[in-house]
């Protein structure tokens, strides 16, 4: 896989950290550089660590799927990239400004929920014998970069939510169009 083929990889996977850090700076009465850091921080660990988790696991179940490893993949990540798609049609207009979504049990959530499509791909990366200590660095740095970018839009723009929509639904189309890559390759 290409450094290239990788960077799209980690721009589509922090489509969904992205969304949600506008919605965040949208919801949120005040947005400080300590609630962008922490958002960010988060999200970025969390993307970081699940591709690593799912390569382990993939480890573990390699020699039973070996064989299908491209339609896995392609399963996979087409599903990842069918659910981002799906999601960018759900339109959630709804705030709490009560709750500060960069605390507690609810940035936890946010993280992990986030996060979850990195899980697929790192399956994905171990089964196709990828290595995954590069891909998981540019994946957190990309999520970490996209959620505090995020955050300030969502800060200065109050319309910004619409098009945090479309670009999940690239990032959708792009996991899938790669999946179908690894499947032809």
């Amino acid at each position: 896989m290409t450094l290239y083929e990788i960077i799209i990889i980690s721009i589509a996977l922090a489509m969904d950290a992205f969304t949600i850090a506008v919605a965040c700076g949208l919801c949120m009465p005040e947005v400080t550089k300590r609630h962008t850091f922490r958002l960010a921080f988060h999200f970025g660990l969390f993307q970081a660590l699940m591709p690593v988790i799912g390569w382990a696991a993939g480890l573990a179940v390699k020699a039973m799927v070996e064989t299908y490893a491209p339609w896995i993949s392609f399963i996979l990540l087409s599903f990842v990239g069918g659910k981002m798609i799906y999601d960018s049609f759900q339109q959630d207009e709804s705030c709490d400004t009560k709750k500060d979504p960069t605390k507690g049990f609810s940035l936890i959530f946010l993280s992990i929920a986030t996060s979850l499509d990195a899980l697929a791909v790192g399956l994905s990366f171990s089964i196709m014998d990828y290595p995954i200590a590069m891909p998981s660095v540019l994946i957190g740095i990309t999520a970490f970069v996209l959620t505090a970018i995020g955050m300030q839009i969502g800060k200065k723009f109050s319309k910004a939510s619409r098009y945090s929509h479309i670009a999940e639904l690239v990032g959708g189309i792009v996991l899938i169009l790669i999946g179908l890559k690894l499947l032809l390759q």
